[in-house]
């Protein structure tokens, strides 16, 4: 029905609301600067703790420890769910002296690397790069935290059994190639989900190849053979997340 009104029937106005049709623009009852403001108050509005005024202190950015205190896979629930799972491990290793926890830990840290790029599921991701620091500054730090706390609590899970002493370091080469591979495919996907789902299956075909080939899940994180091709990958997924967080030219 055209109603007089010309063929769209009605819909389309002149004056201000013409603006409805334009390609581009979104509804005029909808305040995106103050979805914006409402956004920026959630994540800056409350002071900043010890830690994270001890990060603003080393970083020398106040906005990057905002960030880095933020991340996802850093925040308490998180924390504790890592804890209990490495507690657990532990606990199976004490009973059987198989190292469970070199066995979990580089699947659980994967996840929370994941989790720490951020897009969909971090408060902070708009702020983030729209940040003078660059994207790449905000993830690096954020990875190596991840990393290093994950590590951390691995290291001290498996100490659990003299058993397991053999491999308490033996993981952390393996961890290091299943979290590049996990951030890799986070980043070229935008998606964090995708980066837990690759790291896992990564790291477990890893480990059933180690089973049916030697009969015995450890040989992941056991075979010395192994570390340079960990290695590699860590090396090929690293240079995947450099491309994949560039900035392109003409922009800034």
């Amino acid at each position: 029905m055209t109603n007089g009104h010309g063929a769209s029937g009605g819909y389309e106005m002149s004056g201000e609301h013409s603006e409805l049709t334009e390609p581009g623009r979104g509804p005029r009852d909808v305040d995106l600067d103050r979805v914006w403001l409402g956004v920026a108050s959630e994540v800056w509005r409350r002071r900043p703790g010890p830690l994270e005024r001890l990060a603003a202190r080393l970083l020398r950015s106040p906005g990057l420890a905002r960030a880095l205190v933020t991340t996802p896979s850093l925040l308490p629930g998180w924390l504790i769910a890592t804890a209990v799972v490495l507690l657990a491990g532990a606990a199976a290793t004490w009973e059987t002296g198989t190292p469970y926890v070199a066995l979990l830990a580089p699947a659980v840290a994967a996840a929370g690397i994941a989790y720490a790029y951020g897009p969909g599921i971090d408060p902070a991701w708009e702020l983030s790069r729209s940040m003078a620091v660059s994207d790449r500054m905000v993830l690096l730090v954020r990875t190596l935290a991840v990393f290093a706390l994950n590590a951390a609590l691995g290291l001290a899970a498996s100490v659990a059994s003299a058993a397991a002493a053999a491999v308490t370091f033996g993981w952390l080469v393996p961890m290091t190639a299943v979290c590049a591979l996990a951030l890799a495919a986070a980043t070229v996907t935008r998606s964090a989900e995708a980066g837990v789902v690759a790291g896992l299956a990564g790291w477990a075909i890893t480990v059933l190849s180690g089973k049916a080939i030697d009969g015995r899940f450890t040989v992941a994180v056991t075979d010395s053979a192994l570390v340079l091709p960990y290695f590699a990958a860590a090396v090929c997924c690293g240079a995947i997340v450099l491309f994949a967080t560039r900035i392109p030219k003409g922009t800034s």
